[in-house]
Formats: structure tokens, C-alpha cells, sequence
């Protein structure tokens, strides 16, 4: 598993909930304080954002499927966190939601080609995508830290 375009190095402290001091360095309790959700629903956002301006044309391809592929790593992110139980079945989820934001770069690079986002907007996106890929990667790399009994 080497992630969508490229590896980064984080660490297992990029996942985690550390934006109060007083819980830095702890696993989160629910999905929604994964920095990795958080990252991918900001970017989901940003996707749905920036499509309301495409063209009626691609309401049934391009927008569609952008905005079902930006909001399913987010979902399988949520699944993968519910099941985390069992570990195969965790990683499982989290390889679709790597898959999804693959997928999702795509669909960004077909929007940029065809002109409907400008250059700023598709770097920014293909990096924070890329870096959702990356956190996704040590996710499953260390599926025994993220287990529950």
C-alpha cells in the first residue's frame, strides 16, 4: 500500500486528535476528531463548493462523480473506523477510501483539463488529497494501534 500519488512522512501523530493541547497524542473516540476525516470532509467540501459553477453538461458525469467519490472516502473512513474491531475488515475500508481518493484525483485532473478549475485550486486539491491518501497508508500500515477489544 504506498497511497494515491505519493508517500509523505507523517506520523502516527498527524492522525490523531491534537487540537486541545490537553489531548495531544491520544487516539480519537469518534471519526468525526480523525484529522484524516476531518481532511477528507474539508476537501469533500471544497469539492461541492467549486462544482456549483461546471457546466449543466457535466451535472450527470464529471460533477456527479466527483461529489460521489469526495463524499465516499469520507464514508468509508466512518465504516473503517466502526469496524476497527476487526482489523482486516478496517483496512478493507480504508483501502476503499484511499481507492475513492484516487478516484477523486482523477475526476480533479478531468476538471482541470477541461477548464473548469483553475491551476491554484487543483494543486491545493491534489495535495490535500495526496495527503489524505498518505495518512490512509499508516492507518492501515499500523492497523493494531487503531483496534479496540
Amino acid at each position: 500500500m504506498n497511497g494515491c500519488l505519493k508517500m509523505e512522512r507523517l506520523d502516527a501523530n498527524d492522525l490523531m486528535v491534537a487540537d486541545d493541547p490537553a489531548d495531544y497524542g491520544t487516539l480519537a473516540r469518534d471519526f468525526r476528531n480523525l484529522r484524516v476525516f476531518r481532511n477528507s470532509f474539508e476537501s469533500a467540501m471544497t469539492v461541492f463548493q467549486l462544482s456549483k459553477g461546471w457546466p449543466l453538461e457535466e451535472r450527470y458525469s464529471l460533477t456527479d462523480q466527483i461529489r460521489r467519490s469526495s463524499r465516499s472516502v469520507c464514508a468509508n473512513i466512518a465504516e473503517g473506523f466502526r469496524k476497527r474491531k476487526y482489523p482486516n475488515h478496517f483496512v478493507s475500508k480504508l483501502s476503499d477510501a484511499d481507492a475513492e481518493a484516487g478516484e477523486t484525483i482523477v475526476w480533479i485532473q478531468f476538471a482541470k483539463e477541461c477548464g473548469y478549475l483553475k491551476e491554484d485550486a487543483f494543486l491545493r486539491l491534489t495535495d490535500r488529497y495526496s495527503h489524505v491518501c498518505a495518512q490512509l497508508v499508516i492507518m492501515m500500515n499500523q492497523k493494531e494501534k487503531w483496534s479496540i477489544e
